[in-house]
């Protein structure tokens, strides 16, 4: 049984950084697949950032792509998203949360990735970690 544990959220002016970590237990030295999911208020949660287990694939949704980056030390059991220039509209409760099921890197494009890669694909989450952006 995998848990998570996000931390590093806060608040920010817009503009500014933070970088969200994401503690992974229970691995029983198997990595898997590990995404970034956003929920803002009154808003469906969408797909931020994804990572394979290796850490040598990683892609970002259009809204946040060149600003976010997710990265993962398998050493460290951890995986990240450094967010730079945030904006107002990146205020939300960032999720991280792992899949079992996914065992290649889904060959699809930024635009299209996150409307197949969908909740329901993923096992385990941790419990949120809330990013605030003032303007």
């Amino acid at each position: 049984q995998l848990q998570l544990v996000e931390s590093g959220g806060g608040l920010v002016q817009s503009g500014g950084s933070l970088r969200l970590s994401c503690a992974v237990s229970g691995t029983t030295g198997h990595y898997y697949p590990i995404a970034w999911f956003r929920q803002a208020p009154g808003k469906e949660r969408e797909g931020v950032s994804y990572i394979s287990s290796s850490g040598l694939d990683s892609i970002s949704s259009p809204a946040v792509e060149g600003r976010f980056t997710i990265s993962r030390d398998n050493a460290k059991n951890k995986v990240y998203l450094q967010m730079n220039s945030l904006k107002p509209e990146d205020t939300a409760v960032y999720y991280c949360a792992a899949t079992t099921s996914i065992t290649t890197f889904p060959p699809w494009t930024s635009d299209v990735f996150f409307d197949l890669i969908t909740d329901p694909l993923f096992d385990f989450w941790g419990q949120g970690t809330q990013v605030t952006v003032s303007s």
